[in-house]
């Protein structure tokens, strides 16, 4: 397994730079399920505010890219059953895709709560609002 950084998944997806999104493309669709490529939780987040700040890539176009990473079968997105709980999430009401998966993975771990200074990712993503 390799691990992908950020920019190379965003080459892959946006196809925007001559020479670097070709070398992304060989490399991830070289990936096989027994040679995959590693997608962390800070990569799949930054992926996203990169793809809705550079590209204005919608809440819609956001839950496509990451179920596509997800169904890969040369990626490995790191724990995937937290990835799509909080995709579902994500799916069902407006919100920000980092913000969802954070609180995701914080039930995941057993938290009780997620404190947050942050109304819109207490009241999109489940979070408490620490007052």
């Amino acid at each position: 397994m390799i691990g992908l950084d950020t920019n190379v998944l965003v080459r892959y997806l946006a196809q925007d730079d001559a020479r670097q999104s070709p070398r992304a493309t060989r490399l991830i669709e070289s990936l096989t399920s027994a040679q995959p490529g590693f997608v962390s939780h800070v990569v799949l987040a930054e992926t996203v505010w990169v793809l809705e700040s550079c590209y204005g890539a919608d809440a819609r176009k956001i839950a496509e890219v990451i179920d596509t990473l997800l169904r890969i079968d040369g990626l490995v997105v790191d724990r995937a059953d937290i990835v799509w709980q909080a995709l579902r999430e994500f799916t069902q009401r407006p919100g920000d895709f980092p913000d969802v998966l954070i609180a995701a993975i914080g039930r995941s771990a057993g938290c009780a709560s997620v404190q947050t200074f942050d109304q819109g990712a207490a009241r999109r993503a489940g979070m408490t609002l620490l007052g």
